[in-house]
């Protein structure tokens, strides 16, 4: 059984989806978890009151993840209350749905400082307390857009493959100092912001039928894979990128 007990984990966009449920598998391997939100603070609160209930302590803060400034005090909050940080989850991830050329300069910067910036924020705001932690783990969220064209997913796809890159740079630079990054790639799941995919019913239709386990990928499956990641098991695993999604990927 993996144990976190003792560890400190922070989770950005835990308000719900895949986001909430990393937190609530950390917690429940006796990590305590800090729940970022942006929007949604009774979703954070709830989340944490779940947490609480194991044993296990949670606190919740705001902050808009392309804002360094926001980053960097989110780091901070976590140092004060917990005294340690051994865990981030990358998680938020923004950019709408559209054509790529109908992407404007404004959507580009933002959907950057989003979902490749607010990472490296993180990580140079936290990078003291990771190398202190002993063995630190990173773990960015990434998509099969990162490598597939997907209809209206061109912004979103693109920043996720920088993502991707982003993360070997930083295990290849401070991967020597104690600290693993690594990327999960997670197949289709039924959230709020998948909904607002193209024909997503027929996506999600899509996604069940290639699955070679029977069923459709749920949020805590992804959760499953990034406690793998934050766990002593992955201590030998350093700039990858694994690929949680049933199997699909190889009938396509």
């Amino acid at each position: 059984m993996i144990d976190l007990q003792g560890r400190v984990a922070l989770v950005t966009g835990a308000s719900r989806g895949i986001g909430r449920a990393c937190a609530i598998r950390l917690a429940q391997a006796g990590a305590d978890v800090v729940l970022g939100y942006l929007t949604s603070k009774r979703g954070a609160l709830e989340a944490a009151e779940e947490i609480s209930a194991m044993g296990r302590r949670a606190a919740v803060v705001r902050a808009d993840v392309s804002e360094p400034s926001d980053l960097r005090q989110m780091v901070r909050f976590t140092e004060k209350q917990f005294a340690r940080l051994d865990i981030i989850v990358s998680n938020v991830a923004t950019g709408g749905f559209r054509p790529i050329l109908e992407s404007t300069p404004r959507q580009w910067s933002h959907a950057v400082r989003s979902n490749v910036g607010a990472l490296l924020a993180l990580v140079r705001a936290a990078q003291p307390l990771l190398i202190r932690s002993g063995r630190g783990k990173v773990i960015a969220l990434s998509s099969l857009g990162s490598r597939r064209a997907l209809q209206d997913y061109g912004l979103i796809g693109s920043t996720k493959a920088s993502l991707e890159s982003a993360v070997r740079q930083l295990a290849f630079e401070i991967g020597p100092l104690g600290v693993n990054f690594n990327v999960l790639l997670a197949g289709l799941v039924d959230t709020a912001s998948t909904r607002g995919l193209p024909n997503a019913d027929q996506a999600f239709r899509d996604a069940a039928s290639r699955s070679l386990t029977g069923r459709a990928l749920l949020a805590t499956d992804v959760a499953d894979g990034v406690l793998f990641l934050a766990s002593p098991l992955s201590d030998m695993v350093q700039g990858q990128v694994l690929i949680l999604d049933a199997g699909a990927a190889i009938r396509s």
